[in-house]
Order: C-alpha cells, then sequence, then structure tokens
C-alpha cells in the first residue's frame, strides 16, 4: 500500500484536483474540533452526489467549514 499523503486544510474538501492524490486530510474547525477523512475514499463512496452537485462541477470542488457532512462518514 502507498503512502498516504498528509494534508492540513482549514475546512472539509472534496476536489477534483485531489483524487487520486493518496490524500489524508485533517482540519480543525472554528469550535477547535479536529476532523481527518481519507479523500478518495470519501470521493468514491460518494462519486455520483458530488458529480451532480452544481458546485462540484462549477468550481471543482465541495468544501464545509464546520464538520465533515454525514453523507461523507
Amino acid at each position: 500500500m502507498s503512502k498516504l499523503n498528509k494534508i492540513t486544510k482549514k475546512r472539509f474538501v472534496i476536489s477534483k484536483t485531489l483524487i487520486g492524490q493518496n490524500a489524508l486530510i485533517t482540519f480543525t474547525n472554528k469550535k477547535n474540533e479536529t476532523f481527518s477523512y481519507n479523500h478518495d475514499e470519501v470521493f468514491s463512496l460518494n462519486q455520483e452526489r458530488l458529480l451532480s452537485m452544481a458546485c462540484f462541477n462549477e468550481y471543482g470542488s465541495y468544501t464545509n467549514s464546520n464538520k465533515i457532512p454525514n453523507w461523507a462518514k
């Protein structure tokens, strides 16, 4: 198994540019809650949902600054 590329962000993000990068993303929200997730796993499990979102198609990403969405857990 290849090594995870650890990335720190200020919000939850699923981005077209990170697909296939084997990224483990960690972010801390304004309430000082820290979340971590495997970007490729979340994208793979929710690909149909993401590809149908206007924001993902227009901007190439979906973000949430407060938490990991329930559909991504």
